[in-house]
């Protein structure tokens, strides 16, 4: 077993393959534990999913857009046109670190384990709060935007072009999650800069999140339910899946489609629209016999910016966006109750 600042790395505890139980600061309550979990599970069985949208048509009809934002808050979008062959070469990369580096290689880009969410490899954002049923999951954090964040000799360097490649990935995601604020803000009858415009400049992180194989998938979360803090999230998974977006009290397995994005409708986006598109509410399940991996884009405002409704008569009050984090960081993320206490 590997530790660096009292962090366990999740895949230094099934490496040798002969761990069969998952320590008890791993195991979920029983309300929190997924109902079913398996290696194959695919959502073949006509329950609905989260739309695909195309890009290329949606100028010319929203409808579709309202309403994924109004009943999911997620939906995948095609011919977005960040090419797949970079969406693939993310993954690969990703799963290299992971997989071919050994743990001193990585230890050697350990986050600040006393900083929550500090940039690089970590197992454990929730620095502060020392209660919470750990997740089965490793990642590395990259502090991408804006420019000024960006230092890319924090990155890996075991492949020539690794940081090149988060660069361009950076860059490619910034400019969708625009477009894609815009056409969100022109579905409301809004101008295409309005959400943009409460933001602000895009503070920008891209976490890939490394599942391991787990002994005990019944008894665990690869990432706890939650929505996101910021504005928007691009997401990316490889074809194992794991990913399950909450709707109507169900959680419903999001199918990995190579070539799409999976857009992820963050609390800020909920705030500004009052209430009238929803955050998701997420989660990632386990399983026993594949490692899985995701490549999440966030885009959120600066901690000094002040987030409010853009439609009287309000739903939620002002806050500022340093606090909401501090707040979510504070109490842990426990689904939606971060921005429930915002409610007017």
């Amino acid at each position: 077993m590997e530790v660096a600042g009292n962090q366990t790395r999740v895949q230094s505890l099934v490496q040798d393959g002969t761990k069969v139980v998952v320590p008890p600061q791993y195991v979920q309550p029983p309300d929190t534990r997924p109902q079913c979990n398996n290696s194959e599970k695919r959502n073949n069985n006509g329950i609905p999913t989260p739309p695909v949208i195309d890009l290329a048509k949606v100028n010319s009809d929203c409808q579709q857009l309202e309403q994924a934002c109004r009943e999911w808050g997620a939906f995948h979008v095609v011919n977005h046109g960040v090419p797949v062959e970079l969406l693939d070469e993310m993954r690969r990369l990703g799963h290299s670190f992971f997989s071919d580096c050994t743990m001193d290689q990585k230890l050697g880009y350990a986050c600040d384990t006393s900083s929550a969410a500090s940039e690089g490899y970590g197992s454990r954002m929730l620095a502060s709060y020392n209660d919470t049923v750990l997740d089965w999951r490793d990642y590395f954090d990259h502090h991408t935007l804006p420019l000024s964040r960006r230092n890319p000799s924090k990155w890996p360097h075991f492949s020539s072009n690794y940081r090149k490649v988060v660069a361009e990935y950076s860059d490619q995601m910034s400019a969708l999650a625009e477009k894609l604020l815009g056409l969100i803000s022109n579905s409301l009858g809004l101008t295409s800069s309005c959400i943009k415009d409460a933001i602000g400049e895009f503070y920008q992180n891209i976490t890939v999140s490394y599942y391991p194989p787990c002994p005990q998938p019944e008894l665990t979360l690869g990432l706890q339910s939650h929505s996101d803090m910021g504005a928007i999230t691009l997401l990316i998974q490889d074809d194992v899946g794991g990913l399950e977006v909450s709707k109507d009290g169900e959680w419903i397995f999001v199918n990995p489609l190579r070539d799409a994005i999976l857009v992820i409708l963050a609390d800020q986006t909920e705030i500004i629209t009052n209430g009238q598109y929803k955050s998701a509410q997420h989660r990632a399940i386990t399983n026993a016999k594949n490692a899985r991996l995701s490549v999440a884009t966030f885009h959120d405002p600066a901690k000094m910016k002040i987030i409010s409704p853009a439609f009287e008569p309000p739903k939620y009050r002002p806050v500022m966006y340093g606090d909401y984090v501090s707040s979510w960081y504070t109490k842990g993320p426990d689904g939606k109750r971060n921005i429930d206490a915002l409610l007017l």
